[in-house]
């Protein structure tokens, strides 16, 4: 007697049997995936998932089954087997496709949807709420509200302190100015203020901007933007994406810029895949295209660009630390790496395992909270061995994770934004 038929993917945003095939399960990935590294389990290897997500399309397991979502949900998406795979595989946009068939064909529980709802249609759009959410959260960490927690000895209340460790000591979230080019102009760009990146970063955007206007480049204010959706992407609610993405193309295209400049990883790589998100969309699809094309992460622009005035000089020893979206996702390596050795003074020391994740990808510290804290401990451990006294990254769930994981292992070691450090080069004696 046969069973249930199982579930089908729901929807035309499932991966694409063509995409699935280009994986010829060679295991080239495996060494690069943080969670095969750690679990040792082919399910929760890049070619496991793939191998799950045939499955699907042969009728042998349901887009519905909690096996799929367990091993889908342990993905951290940094995309290192990208990087790694000789056949070209595009496994973030795979991995991505799936979480969303997840979403559309599980039923959830009440809390759940709520959580949702209140992350990613609440918060995340709209930047003065998470503002003054992240402002009361600072606040009440400030205040010791993590030890208190931490003494209940409940797990709730233990996981919730772990999630005010991960906030910085303070905020700023001033709106993004403009800024005119100084001396000669060689750029005019528009800037993401970005959900996170403005609502607890915005001195990073000063920042930002300022370093563009030392070196001739003129920053516009653009209205009407909003968060990039990269966090709606990947936990799988891509129609609230694809709506985030309308909004930010119609906003940056109004501001007639060369360039719309990121300077978080995370949203660049989403915003750069535009055009993927919207390709079924008739409407915006050509649109959302020439959109990615003018999207350039900060550091990548400056450094192609090329500095037109020397940083002052700072002294210590520092390391680079990628970030999964910008080495892998938008194969940026050598911009940022040379825009750091152009500092006077300091000394860049090699961090092992500098590509290697660090656990916070996106809201994975949230959801996964076990693995993300064992692949930190990795990334700490390296940072820990280099001797370095400022870690150098570009994307604020880095900063935020890995400044939290050396708070935790006593390591009086700084993280910083490079365009943070950059900045503060320029204001430092010449």
């Amino acid at each position: 007697m046969s069973g249930p038929v199982p579930m089908p993917y729901p929807n035309a945003d499932a991966p694409t049997q063509e995409m699935i095939a280009a994986c010829v399960h060679c295991g080239f990935c495996l060494p690069t995936c943080p969670t095969y590294a750690i679990l040792g389990v082919e399910m929760d290897s890049p070619r496991g998932r793939i191998r799950l997500m045939k499955t699907v399309w042969e009728h042998r397991l349901g887009a519905d089954s909690p096996g799929l979502e367990d091993h889908i949900s342990k993905c951290l998406d940094c995309r290192a087997c990208e990087t790694a795979c000789p056949s070209g595989v595009e496994y973030g946009k795979l991995v991505e496709g799936t979480r969303s068939q997840i979403v559309a064909a599980r039923s959830r529980s009440p809390i759940e949807r709520v959580v949702r709802v209140a992350a990613f249609d609440w918060l995340l759009p709209h930047r003065q709420l998470l503002g003054g959410f992240a402002a009361f959260s600072i606040a009440a960490k400030r205040l010791g509200l993590g030890t208190l927690l931490r003494a209940t000895r409940l797990g709730l209340a233990r996981r919730m302190a772990d999630l005010l460790d991960l906030l910085p000591d303070r905020a700023s979230s001033a709106p993004l100015a403009a800024a005119p080019a100084i001396g000669e102009r060689r750029g005019r760009v528009a800037m993401l203020q970005g959900c996170v990146m403005g609502s607890v970063f915005g001195e990073t955007n000063a920042a930002t901007a300022r370093v563009l206007s030392r070196n001739g480049v003129e920053v516009i204010a653009t209205v009407g933007q909003t968060c990039c959706g990269a966090l709606h992407a990947h936990a799988g609610e891509r129609e609230r994406a694809r709506e985030l993405a309308r909004r930010n193309i119609a906003a940056f295209e109004r501001s007639a810029a060369d360039a719309v400049i990121v300077n978080a990883a995370g949203c660049g790589a989403a915003m750069k895949e535009y055009g993927w998100l919207l390709k079924d969309d008739p409407a915006w699809s050509a649109r959302a295209s020439a959109f990615a094309a003018k999207v350039r992460d900060a550091t990548e622009y400056l450094g192609d660009l090329g500095m037109s005035e020397k940083p002052g000089a700072l002294r210590g020893r520092v390391a680079w630390d990628d970030p999964c979206h910008l080495l892998h996702g938008q194969k940026i390596k050598e911009q940022p790496r040379a825009l750091l050795a152009a500092i006077p003074g300091l000394d860049v020391v090699p961090l092992a395992e500098a590509d290697w994740c660090c656990g916070s990808a996106g809201t994975y510290n949230v959801t996964e909270p076990d693995l993300a804290r064992s692949i930190l401990e990795r990334k700490v451990a390296n940072i820990v061995r280099s001797g370095a006294e400022t870690v150098v990254t570009a994307n604020p769930g880095c900063l935020m994770q890995i400044q939290s994981g050396l708070r935790q292992a006593g390591a009086n070691v700084r993280v910083v934004h490079l365009l943070d450090l950059l900045d503060e080069a320029y204001r430092s004696p010449r």
